[in-house]
């Protein structure tokens, strides 16, 4: 038999050339490049990115307290991620998968050098590029309790909220669960980061209250220097956020590096004369904030719109982002401090759903990346991009009160006493001082 078997290969291989076996996995060197690259860039969106943006937007007495929760919410996610927040939201959950992962990567068990992810990546590489979107989750949350939590509280809330938060709804966008099973289009975070962060941001400014003295008090930005320096970081580090969704170095990673830009650089300029119009005069705060706005609203559909339609959306994050800001703020009183829920939140759910519409390949110039023609009409995938909006916007605002209660109920009350809150959270919580002048 093993002679007969010989006698078939050689004479497979003389006629028909040599047999291979289905080839294995090789690791892509380009895309692992540009993987590393995109990691780093993610992390220099929070460090120091979001920590100088965010640092700038605070009163003098309080801008060591917000680089403090930004590194401090860093070091902490960055562990619990190793420890199991990797495995839960990435790995497969057997009978439960719709809504949660496994256990297999457990303290990244299983994950050696040539352990290959996605493209031809190292999988750890993957888990770590993962890692920074799970860290600047809750930091972006900070902006709506800015200047008046106790730092134990919020480390206890960001630690909870990462777990029973960010960690299923990752599951169930990236990781295999029910709402990428249904078709959801959302590229880099629009649900995942932008809708969890700004919908938790206004669910901590309603349960925990307004600052002292909002809004009648002024309480204008104490370094716009720092903020211009910190955004500015943010717009290079995006590119990381959402070329680097494409998990390799091609040409949808440059279509989203493209979109990306386009959609910053509309939402800075709509901003800017919006503001002009209104106010009399174009500021610095407002073409920031709408640079940002216009980054997070393209998020979501980066992998599914073109430059065209890149170009609405930065057009329309612009300016709901800004009438939402004005909203909150002089209508309702609500302080969000550092406008999470109208540039994030609302940017997020916008921006998810125009992938949905913009996606389309028959908008002429407009047109997107036709990812709904695959699976779903224009109108379905309209209507799945809505119950993800909805799910997440649902969840994220029921689970972040419990995660408020029962923090409290651990740590005490989370906000610091008017007295202290007086006197600065430099000082109360850190015996320190920003600048020793």
């Amino acid at each position: 038999m093993k002679r007969m078997n010989a006698l078939v290969l050689g004479l497979c291989v003389l006629f028909m050339g040599p047999v291979y076996a289905d080839p294995m996995p090789v690791l892509d060197s380009g895309n692992t490049a540009w993987m590393l690259t995109s990691t780093a860039l993610v992390l220099f969106m929070t460090l120091p990115g979001l920590a100088l943006f965010y640092g700038g937007l605070v009163r003098t007495r309080n801008v060591l307290s917000i680089l403090m929760q930004c590194f401090a919410i860093t070091a902490v996610v960055s562990l619990m991620w190793l420890i199991g927040l990797y495995s839960l939201a990435f790995t497969q959950g057997g009978s439960w998968n719709a809504w949660l992962g496994g256990s297999s990567r457990i303290l990244f068990a299983g994950m050696g050098r040539e352990t290959l992810g996605p493209h031809g990546v190292p999988e750890v590489l993957f888990a770590m590029y993962q890692m920074t979107f799970a860290i600047i989750t809750p930091a972006l949350i900070i902006g709506g309790y800015a200047e008046r939590v106790r730092f134990s509280s919020m480390l206890v809330f960001s630690a909870l909220w990462t777990l029973f938060v960010y960690t299923p709804v990752c599951h169930w966008v990236w990781g295999g669960g029910f709402l990428q099973q249904k078709g959801l289009l959302d590229y880099a975070g629009g649900t995942v980061v932008h809708i969890t962060a700004g919908i938790a941001s206004l669910v901590a400014a309603l349960t925990l209250g307004a600052r002292k003295g909002f809004p009648r008090q002024s309480m204008a930005p104490h370094n716009m220097t720092m903020t211009v320096t910190g955004a500015g970081m943010l717009w290079v580090g995006w590119f990381g956020f959402n070329a680097g969704s494409a998990l390799a170095a091609d040409g949808a990673a440059s279509m989203a590096l493209a979109v990306t830009h386009i959609s910053a650089a509309t939402g800075a300029l709509t901003w800017m004369f919006l503001e002009w119009w209104r106010f009399g005069k174009p500021s610095v705060l407002g073409i920031v904030t709408g640079m940002v706005a216009g980054l997070g609203t393209i998020t979501p559909a980066a992998g599914s719109v073109g430059p065209g339609g890149a170009l609405l959306v930065g057009l329309s994050a612009g300016i709901i982002c800004f009438l939402m800001t004005q909203l909150v703020k002089r209508v309702w009183a609500i302080d969000d401090s550092l406008d999470v829920f109208p540039v994030h939140g609302i940017g997020g759910i916008l921006g998810t759903l125009m992938a949905g519409l913009l996606c389309s390949p028959s908008l002429g110039v407009f047109s997107g990346m036709g990812m709904a023609s695959q699976n779903h009409s224009l109108s379905e995938q309209f209507f799945v991009q809505l119950q993800g909006v909805g799910v997440t916007l649902g969840y994220t605002a029921v689970v972040t009160w419990l995660v408020i209660k029962v923090t409290s109920w651990l740590t005490g009350p989370m906000r610091v006493s008017g007295d202290q809150e007086t006197e600065g959270l430099d000082l109360v919580l850190h015996e320190e001082r920003g600048y020793d002048l």
